[in-house]
């Protein structure tokens, strides 16, 4: 499905650890029939905890081991003039005693589901020399053997929370399209500041690499305009856009990640908001929260995911073959 690996690019002894570059480090090669990616970023496109959260959550979930990473030296700025703790990194002590320190990371994860296997990717995006640091994650891309690459991304808009949410394609090759329209996505003509994974798809266009950038819309809400007493409302860590996003995954690649604790953690979501909006309305009835609600509700042109599942898929092949 991807271009092949040039071979006049350096490779890695993956039992020693090697570095590429000064950056990349791997120390084990997935040894499946098909591997592809899934990769997410403490970044500004991080709307739910869409890109970093989810990632985290399937690392736990799926206890993948981690196989390798990229040398944070050269990516990431201390701080910026005026911004105070904007940029600076965590540190606790005791006593005086430095006892932690954040540090940037960028970690790949591996685990195996049946012949496929898949790389989970957790980074921190690069402040500076981003074409370094996609070079070398590209790198990595192409020395694992992935089929194909998914990023993923949140951003945040005034959308129903008891619906499915929308979610946005962007791809590196023009073959894609034809078998994403078949995901419900929506495609964006937007032009302005690029995100992580948009400016990866750039670079992987030019290498011949399929990536898929997946990104979801999660509620939020603005009340400032109307009100002084209440600014706003949103989802801090989106369940039901994780759901949704991870439904397309699993058919894409034909996985079985079990999505049940997401649908739960959905539902539970779905019954806090109504509570929150619930209470919002009782106190400043002059906002007319729930009358906004419907409009928006009724407003939003839900796309709906609703594939045959593998079961389903393969019962009705076993009917037709009767058939013929």
């Amino acid at each position: 499905m991807t271009a092949r690996p040039n071979p006049a690019r350096r490779r890695i002894d993956f039992y020693s650890g090697e570095l590429m570059n000064g950056i990349l480090e791997l120390w084990q090669r997935p040894e499946t029939d098909e591997t592809y990616m899934l990769a997410g970023w403490r970044q500004w496109a991080d709307a739910g905890n869409t890109s970093s959260g989810l990632m985290q959550y399937m690392i736990e979930q799926t206890g993948a081991a981690r196989i390798g990473l990229l040398k944070p030296t050269n990516f990431y700025l201390f701080q910026v003039p005026g911004t105070h703790h904007f940029l600076r990194p965590d540190v606790e002590l005791e006593e005086g005693l430095v006892k932690s320190h954040d540090t940037r990371a960028n970690e790949f994860h591996y685990w195996r589901s049946g012949r496929k296997g898949l790389v989970l990717f957790l980074g921190d995006e690069p402040h500076m020399n981003a074409e370094l640091y996609a070079d070398a994650w590209l790198d990595a891309v192409e020395t694992l053997g992935i089929r194909r690459v998914i990023c993923i991304g949140g951003v945040y808009g005034a959308m129903p929370y008891n619906r499915e949410r929308e979610i946005h394609a962007v791809y590196s090759l023009p073959r894609l399209k034809a078998e994403l329209d078949t995901y419900a996505v929506k495609y964006s003509n937007y032009e302005g500041g690029s995100t992580i994974g948009t400016y990866l798809a750039y670079c992987a266009s030019q290498r011949g690499i399929e990536l898929v950038d997946l990104y979801a819309f999660v509620p939020a809400y603005d009340f400032s305009q109307v009100s002084n007493q209440v600014q706003g409302l949103r989802i801090d860590s989106d369940y039901q856009a994780w759901f949704d996003v991870l439904r397309r995954i699993n058919h894409m690649f034909e996985l079985d990640f079990p999505l049940n604790d997401l649908e739960v953690r959905s539902l539970e979501l779905a019954s806090s908001m109504d509570s929150q909006i619930e209470e919002i309305n009782r106190k400043f009835p002059k906002l007319k929260v729930r009358e906004f609600m419907q409009q928006l509700s009724d407003a939003f042109e839900e796309l709906p995911f609703m594939p045959l599942d593998g079961l389903w898929a393969r019962e009705l092949g076993d009917l037709l073959d009767d058939l013929d």
